[in-house]
């Protein structure tokens, strides 16, 4: 019986090798930027939040100083800013109580017959110039009359009694006349311009008769259509005004030396040393 031969193993299969290779990227790239806006957004509203705490706890002078300064952001200040709004020294000067004078002024004005009326046509604030006192005309015409430089009877009563007040400080006064957008219809060239320096300077003459000095006045101008007071709409009636500005007393020469000694002391302290005393000339050698 033949024997069978038994067929050869079948060789295993070799595995191919496979080799994995990574591509490495820059660290970080799959991140983006949203991280820098929300870190930013963060420290703007801790910021904000530093701010608003810190005002709540300043003291009435500062807060005066920060609300002089959105009310009228264009006025000179101690380092910055136009002259379009007044030549007065900066809200830090503080030679003068403004507040006091405001409610002072704010009292003797109360006196003007039906004044309840006219109240939301005053508006008296403190600013980076001094103290500015607005008449804010109407439609009809309240303190001027319509289209001319002549006062009515309510604008030339407060105009005195704001006179009366005022003449007893040693400030210094600017008088300002606004006009609104509407051109001024008139034949021989009369312009809002003329309308505006003869309304301040109309203001002028009445207040010089009513206890202004006249040492006290340094400038009436005329601006016309130029610093509207609603932009947003130049023909309103806001927008014609006569401005008085109370300006701030210049700092005395005493004040200013010892202002500068005492810096010059600080300055020595902060190096270490002590003011040197000069000893004379002809001093003895020890």
């Amino acid at each position: 019986m033949p024997v069978e031969e038994e067929a050869p193993p079948v060789p295993a299969k070799v595995k191919p090798i496979i080799v994995i290779r990574k591509k490495v990227s820059g660290h970080g790239g799959h991140h983006g930027g949203a991280w820098k806006v929300a870190y930013a957004d963060f420290v703007t509203a801790m910021m904000a939040l530093f701010i608003v705490l810190w005002l709540t706890s300043a003291d009435e002078k500062v807060k005066e100083a920060v609300s002089a300064y959105f009310n009228n952001p264009t006025g000179p200040g101690k380092l910055t800013g136009l002259a379009a709004a007044g030549l007065g020294h900066a809200i830090e000067i503080p030679k003068d109580d403004m507040v006091k004078l405001r409610d002072k002024i704010q009292q003797a004005l109360a006196q003007t017959p039906n004044f309840k009326s006219l109240e939301d046509h005053v508006e008296i604030t403190i600013t980076a110039d001094g103290l500015r006192i607005e008449l804010l005309e109407t439609e009809a015409g309240m303190f001027f009359e319509s289209g001319k430089a002549v006062p009515t009877e309510t604008g030339a009563d407060l105009l005195a009694r704001l006179a009366a007040e005022l003449g007893k400080m040693p400030n210094t006064m600017l008088i300002e006349g606004h006009t609104d957008a509407k051109p001024f219809a008139s034949e021989n060239g009369y312009s809002n311009w003329e309308l505006s320096t003869d309304r301040a300077n109309s203001a002028r003459k009445l207040m010089e008769a009513h206890g202004l000095r006249p040492e006290q006045v340094n400038q009436v101008r005329g601006y016309a259509d130029r610093e509207l007071r609603h932009p947003e709409d130049p023909t309103k009636a806001s927008n014609r005004r006569i401005s008085v500005i109370v300006q701030y007393l210049p700092p005395k020469p005493e004040d200013t030396a010892k202002e500068s000694v005492g810096e010059n002391a600080k300055g020595e302290a902060a190096k270490g040393e002590s003011p040197k005393k000069e000893q004379p000339k002809n001093a003895p050698k020890k």
